[in-house]
């Protein structure tokens, strides 16, 4: 209570920095009267006596807090992400792949099915299950090749319940929905399981922006032997969340409390969506209150979302009070929840106490990872702080915590030409990157600081990390080369030319 009361009053005398957001909290009678250890509250009262934010621009909202993964890729209780039934292969090492691969891109079409499979049963390699399924991945941007592999591999009587459930996933991420329902009628007239191929389904309906389709799709799985469960219930709202159809998730999930009564797990959903996906406090609020209203009791993961949310929109008192909540409430803090308060102290200038925040991940039995110090180092990059920034990674490399993609794009974010340069080097020499993203952050960083000069040298750049311009690049540059009339532009529109052609 001491570190809440102390919080409140320093909101008070400066209102300007913590904002007081008011979060109704669900069955406050049920607080527990422990409180939490004398050392963390004496450090992060400590806290509210620092000075002022570092920055007042607004906080991107894609930073991770998680080592594994996404915040709002968390998998919940009762949730199937629908991603565990993808083989994604880090490498095309199986002999023959490459090569049929390379030899498939450049034909250019194949006048009927039997000429495309004389041309597959002539590569010299024999279809397998693991074969076409490789295949399949290396090809999922083109889903034609992708179909026609598959259709192969069918022949062959090779084709597993894994490779039916990608070649659907990469016909539902084109939008051939007609094509995979003819699939999934196929795998239900051979007796085959078809939830999974209609999970997936509904992923791809809610990535394609097609909420409707997804619900329908929940609707109409008893027709295909795969009766809706509460998984499957708890899977489509993730589905719906995690692509931006928070809204038309908790409106179903509302309507359909009689044959699915409302639970935690449900509302922990929307509340990922809400706080992580898009990231609107006022949103987050609001279901939090839902659940006090119909008598839903918040757990730990409840806490970490709203936890979450507060520190991605720069609210450090709310952060530190759910903190304080949750520990009297007895619910253990993951690395979310640490990793959440870390950013938004390191954020507000307390770097002193983010630092021992991870003292306390550590006496806890957690071990700090990458998400850990990134959540220090991204804001220190935002604001220029170069030199404690890079005091953090000797920290984290000293700990054997090797840095990631996130971690080499923070330092992009104040480099300068050379600094810019050494970094992109580091990343070639650790193999993570650069990557197409990469360029495209450190191209908008240049313009926007109005250094189109060394955008440009950026641009030259590109192809010695075996980057090839894509059109998107194409766009951002030609735009900006167009409003500030530098010279290059008539390179810039030959590489559009040549893009186009090819």
């Amino acid at each position: 209570m001491a570190l809440l009361a102390l919080a409140k009053r320093f909101q008070r005398t400066s209102p300007q920095l913590f904002p007081y957001l008011v979060l109704e909290s669900s069955a406050r009678q049920h607080l527990s009267s422990s409180s939490s250890s004398s050392y963390q509250s004496h450090f992060l009262n400590r806290a509210f006596h620092q000075t002022g934010p570092l920055h007042s621009h607004a906080i991107p909202v894609n930073l991770q807090f998680s080592s594994l993964q996404p915040s709002h890729s968390q998998n919940f209780r009762g949730v199937i992400d629908v991603r565990q039934y993808l083989h994604k292969p880090s490498s095309y090492n199986e002999v023959g792949v490459n090569e049929l691969l390379e030899s498939l891109k450049r034909a250019s079409s194949f006048h009927s099915e039997e000429e495309a499979f004389a041309f597959l049963d002539q590569s010299g390699v024999k279809a397998s299950e693991g074969f076409v399924n490789l295949a399949i991945w290396g090809l999922r941007d083109q889903w034609k090749l992708a179909f026609l592999v598959f259709k192969w591999g069918e022949k062959w009587g090779c084709n597993s319940e894994r490779n039916w459930s990608s070649i659907i996933w990469v016909l539902g991420c084109h939008k051939k929905f007609s094509t995979a329902w003819c699939l999934i009628r196929d795998i239900n007239r051979s007796s085959m399981d078809t939830r999974r191929a209609m999970l997936i389904m509904i992923d791809r309906y809610a990535a394609g922006n097609h909420p409707g389709k997804a619900i329908q799709t929940f609707h109409i799985c008893e027709k295909f032997s795969a009766a809706p469960d509460l998984e499957s219930f708890y899977t489509l709202l993730n589905a719906l969340c995690r692509h931006g159809n928070i809204e038309e998730a908790e409106e179903f999930m509302l309507k359909n409390k009689k044959l699915f009564p409302l639970e935690t797990e449900g509302f922990n959903v929307i509340l990922n969506g809400w706080c992580n996906i898009s990231v609107d406090v006022f949103e987050a609020k609001r279901v939090w209150r839902e659940m006090s209203k119909c008598c839903i009791l918040p757990n730990a993961t409840s806490y970490t979302h709203m936890i979450s949310c507060f520190s991605k929109t720069g609210n450090l008192f709310d952060s530190l009070r759910l903190y304080d909540e949750m520990k009297k409430r007895d619910w253990v803090p993951g690395m979310d929840v640490y990793n959440s308060l870390i950013y938004i102290l390191s954020r507000e200038n307390c770097l002193k106490e983010a630092l021992k925040i991870v003292d306390i991940i550590k006496d806890a039995g957690l071990r700090p990872d990458s998400a850990t110090y990134n959540s220090m180092i991204v804001p220190l990059c935002e604001v220029g702080k170069l030199e404690e920034a890079r005091n953090v990674l000797a920290t984290m490399t000293g700990e054997n915590v090797s840095p990631n993609m996130e971690t080499y794009h923070a330092f992009l974010e104040g480099a300068s030409l050379e600094g810019t340069l050494e970094v992109l080097n580091r990343m070639k020499k650790a193999a993570l990157g650069p990557s197409k993203d990469t360029f495209l952050l450190i191209l908008a960083k240049f313009f926007k600081l109005e250094q189109p000069k060394n955008a440009l040298k950026i641009w030259s750049e590109m192809r010695q990390y075996d980057i090839v311009p894509e059109p998107e690049h194409y766009k951002g540059l030609l735009m900006k080369v167009m409003e500030t009339r530098i010279s290059g532009f008539k390179s810039m529109l030959s590489g559009v030319t040549r893009l186009a052609v090819t």
